[in-house]
């Protein structure tokens, strides 16, 4: 049995190896030497390379690789991506890897494809990346145009079916009630595991049309969970990076909902790190994107993305617009009207965000009365955003000057939050621990810090 069982694959599916391997070495030894990637370096090859390729070792050069790729996308008349190759990776990653949006949807499926092996092998030009201002924009420009081609046929040797599209759905259902539980830091890993294993010959595989846009919709809300637990771990390069290629995925699929969505999440990393000007422009472009659309819920989302970025940003009456857009779009919502991801997003979630808005806008009083409302009506099932909004309302009670509550609501909050592995969370932590320092001759201060010492989400660095 060949240690690189992926070369092996194509191999015999190009005719060059049988099941057991013993034939046709020679003469793909002559294929690869005959690629124009190796008559322009100069390189011929042996049976003998070919066995040490089959065995695992990888090629160090460019020409050498690219020979093989070229030898077999000629035999098999179809596009093998580097990936496919079954080489461990020995060239540095570059650090645009994933940051274009991709032309085609096959180059989306490369890009991921490198992502998810960068991700696991802990590259550092994408696990320590920062995020790409200039890329945000691109990417929603390049959506809203239409710029990328059309969905072609898979041309795998393998077919898929509806049933793996389901496949798909439920175990990134699975690793989704994870996150929200957990935090993004606690199942992210195994989650780019499974993706890495999985994606990229689920959508290189030939499928009946249909089937083909379903998965490809499935592929990029998954995407898109990777992007959500790069970023709730912290990492925020990276995650920009699947959020994009998301993005192309649920295009090719034809899902300009779920795409929108996409740029409402780009928007919101965008106002954790900062960026607060284009968090406002990205969730614009999800709405001006769906206009034709009507969907209120969805539009009620966009606005209270745009809303907390402009929050932010302190532009008060343009925040208020935002808002009172949300509230009127959620208000006209018939439940189960919009697509079932957004089904999260209730009367709590938004008097949540709201409370958001007003304590960002120095508002303490009109962000407790949102805040102490969502906890009330919070379902418990998404113990994450309940931790955020129970921070939200510390942080507002002690703008009010009510200090002692302010703490008491941080120390419970600290407490139901113990097991959530998630960077967010501590930033979260991190602005209650700035506003202590207003109060730091307080008796209930220094009584707080003191039971707060053990909590992992306390200490800055989480250990």
């Amino acid at each position: 049995m060949a240690a690189n069982q992926r070369l092996a694959a194509l191999m015999i599916e190009a005719g060059f190896l049988d099941r057991a391997g013993e034939i046709g070495r020679k003469r793909f030894a002559r294929a690869v030497s005959e690629s124009k990637a190796a008559r322009t370096a100069g390189r011929s090859y042996n049976h003998t390379y070919v066995s040490r390729w089959l065995s695992g070792v990888t090629p160090r050069d460019d020409a050498t690789r690219e020979g093989i790729r070229e030898a077999l996308c000629t035999r098999l008349g179809r596009r093998i991506d580097a990936d496919e190759l079954g080489f461990r990776t020995l060239v540095t990653t570059s650090p645009d890897l994933g940051l274009a949006y991709p032309e085609r949807p096959d180059d989306g499926v490369g890009n991921v494809a490198e992502l998810l092996e960068a991700d696991l092998t802990g590259a550092a030009a994408v696990a320590e990346a920062p995020t790409s201002v200039a890329a945000w924009n691109e990417a929603s420009v390049a959506w809203l145009v239409g710029a990328q081609k059309q969905l072609s046929d898979g041309a795998g040797p393998r077919k898929v079916g509806m049933a793996d599209v389901e496949r798909l759905r439920t175990m990134r259902g699975t690793f989704d009630r994870l996150d929200s539980t957990f935090g993004g830091a606690h199942a992210r890993t195994a989650l780019v595991q499974y993706l890495r294993g999985e994606l990229p010959r689920l959508l290189r595989a030939r499928a009946e049309p249909d089937v083909r846009r379903a998965l490809f919709v499935a592929a990029g809300e998954a995407t898109q969970l990777a992007a959500w637990m790069s970023y709730d771990a912290g990492s925020h390069g990276l995650a920009q990076r699947y959020f994009i290629q998301a993005l192309g995925f649920a295009d090719a699929g034809g899902d300009r909902l779920l795409a929108a969505s996409l740029l409402d999440a780009m928007s919101h990393q965008a106002s954790f790190v900062g960026r607060h000007r284009e968090a406002a422009n990205l969730a614009r472009a999800a709405r001006l994107g769906t206009e034709s659309m009507s969907v209120p819920i969805l539009r009620s989302h966009f606005h209270i993305m745009e809303a907390r970025a402009l929050a932010r940003l302190g532009e008060a009456d343009a925040c208020d617009r935002a808002m009172n857009a949300a509230v009127e779009n959620f208000g006209s919502h018939v439940s189960g009207d919009g697509p079932e991801w957004i089904g999260y997003f209730d009367a709590a979630e938004l008097a949540a965000e709201l409370g958001h808005c007003q304590r960002d806008l120095g508002r303490p009083q009109e962000a407790v009365v949102h805040a102490t409302t969502a906890l009330a009506s919070a379902s418990g099932d998404y113990l994450r955003s309940d931790f955020f909004v129970a921070m939200v309302l510390a942080d507002a009670h002690l703008d009010a000057g009510d200090v002692e509550e302010g703490c008491r609501v941080a120390a419970k909050a600290l407490a139901v939050g113990e097991g959530l592995d998630s960077a967010r969370c501590r930033g979260y932590v991190g602005e209650f621990r700035q506003r202590l320092t207003k109060h730091a001759r307080s008796a209930a201060v220094r009584d707080f810090v003191e039971g707060a010492r053990t909590s992992t989400l306390w200490t800055p660095n989480g250990q």
